[in-house]
């Protein structure tokens, strides 16, 4: 039987997460939720990050037409298997999956502070408590560190440290930092770290409130509700960010560093591919690369399908049977309890090797 690789896995922080594992001298600075009259609370830099619907951080446990109402509380959006290591490895076996890539999730909200020694906390307490979850859970599960990139020289030593923990890549937040794209050079030891490991780095859809990473933000600023939110966020921030990668010559400065797009879907590749390849030759003049750029989407970028898509097929005859990955996106709000039934319907029609690479077999090279 082949293997079974969940690449869009997340837990949800313990609450006090980081008053427990901040160092003592940041402790009065934790991440934490508080009741500020009465409503839920998230604080992050000592600034109210989110109030009032913190259990749809989470939430796939949940009825979703009541998490707005404020009838749930952030622990009412975590089911056990979100930060129980026993508990998930129990879930996985319900699922039939045998390991499973795990990002964080409040992690990936924006650290409102421009206290780079307090971001830099941040980030080693939840590396610290994931590893301790990676330890209890064992090779089951791939933990993805989580680095400030707004400090490079600090997330580079952080990513450093994860990296002899046994983490297997990094959360790479798809928006520039500081005018800076993700593909320019100064993140060049970000990247270069990963390379020489053998790990990807994994560009991951995030949850921001304004900045450059908010896809099509005049379409928000009118409030077009949920659906066109989660429906095109998601490869409204991967697509800029995969050009990036791409257009700016990381891959001709790192011709083996690998690539993972998550919780984007694939279907989008093939088009972004046929769509860069062919306005590079019109331009190619003013950006020479050593390929073109969908030789590099097919050589050093994976893609994590979601459930129940139509398209990977498709994908797999265009970007490669070894490029295509699947992802439940547990316990988040846009995810379904039985993601792993409906994945496995979606490669039904496969032929079975191509069903197996999709379920794991990719997966189980990359993270071997």
């Amino acid at each position: 039987m082949s293997i079974v690789i969940d690449c869009d896995a997340h837990i949800m922080e313990p609450a006090d997460l980081w008053q427990r594992y901040l160092e003592p001298r940041y402790r009065d600075r934790a991440i934490r939720i508080e009741d500020i009259d009465g409503v839920e609370s998230l604080i992050i830099g000592e600034q109210v990050v989110l109030a009032g619907r913190l259990a749809g951080l989470g939430g796939a446990n949940l009825p979703r037409e009541e998490l707005a109402t404020g009838k749930y509380r952030y622990a009412d959006g975590c089911p056990p298997a979100s930060y129980d290591p026993a508990a998930r490895l129990k879930l996985m076996d319900e699922w039939g999956v045998d390991r499973a890539v795990l990002f964080p999730t409040v992690g990936i909200l924006p650290f409102p502070t421009e206290d780079m020694d307090l971001a830099n906390a941040y980030c080693r307490a939840y590396n610290t408590w994931q590893s301790e979850f990676h330890q209890s859970a064992g090779s089951r599960v791939i933990p993805m560190a989580l680095v400030n990139w707004h400090d490079i020289t600090g997330a580079a030593a952080e990513l450093a440290r994860c990296l002899r923990m046994g983490f297997g890549g990094v959360f790479v937040p798809p928006e520039t930092v500081r005018g800076i794209r993700p593909g320019q050079p100064p993140f060049d030891p970000i990247w270069r770290l990963c390379d020489e490991a053998g790990v990807p780095g994994c560009l991951h859809v995030i949850v921001r409130f304004g900045g450059a990473a908010v896809s099509f933000a005049p379409w928000h600023e009118t409030q077009p509700g949920p659906n066109f939110t989660f429906g095109l966020g998601a490869p409204g921030q991967l697509m800029p960010a995969i050009t990036s990668l791409i257009m700016d010559g990381l891959f001709d400065r790192l011709p083996t560093l690998k690539v993972v797009s998550v919780e984007a879907g694939c279907g989008f590749a093939g088009y972004l591919m046929d769509r860069l390849d062919e306005k590079y030759a019109f331009f190619r003049h003013m950006a020479p690369l050593a390929m073109k750029p969908g030789d590099y989407m097919k050589r050093n970028f994976y893609f994590v399908a979601e459930p129940e898509e139509r398209t990977i097929d498709a994908m797999l005859d265009l970007v490669g049977e070894d490029r295509i990955f699947w992802g439940s996106d547990f316990p988040h709000i846009d995810s379904h309890m039985h993601a792993h039934e409906l994945i496995r319907a979606s490669v039904a029609p496969l032929s079975a090797p191509r069903r197996a690479r999709v379920l794991g077999d990719n997966a189980a090279k990359l993270w071997a």
